[in-house]
């Protein structure tokens, strides 16, 4: 007899694991390519892609961008974040980089963490974890952020802090501070820290 789980899709966020070792190797899924001029997102309730808006700016995203399963921004990210009042409540977002163009969304990429960008959000904890994709030969030297190049790297920074400002609110209206950089040793906090937040807020009493 077919199981019952087995007739559905499993749940992106929640469903899904977060990947072959964590935090050094992880699952990304996969929301949006640098092709994209529209922002998709998960829907949280579904779990199925949900057109959100147009990209704001003429500028596209330079990486594959999504997710990291079974995570959570909540306290424990908050604290990693200077400044950072509370964390922003959503999965982390990981942005992943390939030598070949990937131009499907709604996929799961093994990728191994290399640093990530701490933003602010409003005061909200919003980083961006930056990873290579795992099985691709061409970044097998890349074991931190410091070894990549400048330009990607900048390039990653600059979108997000930009891709939130509105000129119809002022030319001074962004919502979003770069805080910095970090490499892979405190990336890997920050994946551990939402694998916890995760659990503490997702925590399921099976009765064992």
């Amino acid at each position: 007899m077919t199981q019952t789980h087995d007739r559905y899709r499993a749940h992106p966020w929640h469903g899904l694991s977060t990947g072959e070792s964590p935090p050094n190797i992880v699952d990304a899924y996969i929301e949006i390519t640098p092709n994209d001029a529209v922002k998709y997102e998960i829907d949280k309730r579904t779990g199925y892609l949900r057109v959100d808006r147009p990209q704001g700016s003429s500028a596209l995203p330079p990486t594959l961008y999504g997710f990291i399963p079974r995570t959570y921004c909540g306290d424990k990210v908050a604290a990693l974040t200077p400044s950072a009042e509370v964390g922003d409540k959503d999965p982390l977002d990981i942005c992943v980089l390939s030598q070949q163009r990937i131009e499907r969304a709604e996929i799961v990429v093994p990728a191994r963490v290399v640093g990530g960008i701490a933003l602010l959000d409003g005061g909200e904890a919003d980083d961006k974890i930056i990873a290579v994709l795992q099985s691709d030969p061409v970044f097998d030297y890349a074991t931190d952020l410091k070894h990549l190049p400048n330009a990607v790297v900048e390039r990653i920074v600059h979108y997000f802090g930009t891709y939130k400002i509105k000129f119809s609110e002022g030319a001074d209206y962004n919502p979003i501070e770069v805080v910095g950089t970090y490499g892979a040793d405190h990336a890997r906090l920050v994946v551990g820290a939402s694998m916890a937040d995760y659990t503490d807020t997702f925590a399921i009493d099976d009765g064992s």
